[in-house]
């Protein structure tokens, strides 16, 4: 198996649609889908043992540098929603694809993608690569996987 064969990990989170989430049409504010994302991130963070924590103590900091959100159909009150989270880049930067979906229909309501670069904690410097920390990590989890 290459590395290219070897499987990315995903991660999927469920959540309910909360009344402090939605405006008068009971549809959720466009900025909340940022949030449902970053728990769906953490959840998959966490499946490579490299959450914001353990970042931290590598000595890098993964800042979002970019984001893109592609609504489909509305997340409205009281829905239960499932975001899938799936990562699709690494060796440079942390690219994670989302998919959110209803939860009971499977209909998909939206697509979005993040992208994160590694910034030294010491010198606040981009790296041009991932650090060792996530790669060994990475191909840990692939192993696992086999």
């Amino acid at each position: 198996m290459t590395p290219d064969d070897r499987p990315l990990p995903r991660a999927e989170v469920e959540l309910e649609i909360p009344f402090h989430d939605v405006d008068m049409m009971e549809v959720a504010w466009h900025g909340h889908y940022v949030r449902y994302l970053e728990i769906a991130r953490c959840r998959l963070l966490d499946a490579i043992d490299y959450n914001y924590p353990q970042m931290r103590d590598s000595g890098f900091a993964w800042p979002v540098i970019d984001l893109r959100v592609r609504y489909a159909a509305p997340a409205t009150f009281a829905q239960r929603i499932a975001i899938e989270a799936r990562l699709s880049e690494w060796e440079h930067r942390l690219k994670v694809d989302y998919t959110l979906r209803d939860a009971e229909t499977r209909r998909r309501l939206t697509r979005a993608w993040t992208v994160q670069v590694a910034v030294g904690l010491d010198d606040r410097e981009m790296r041009l690569a991932s650090p060792p920390a996530l790669v060994d990590r990475l191909l840990a989890w692939q192993e696992q996987q086999r």
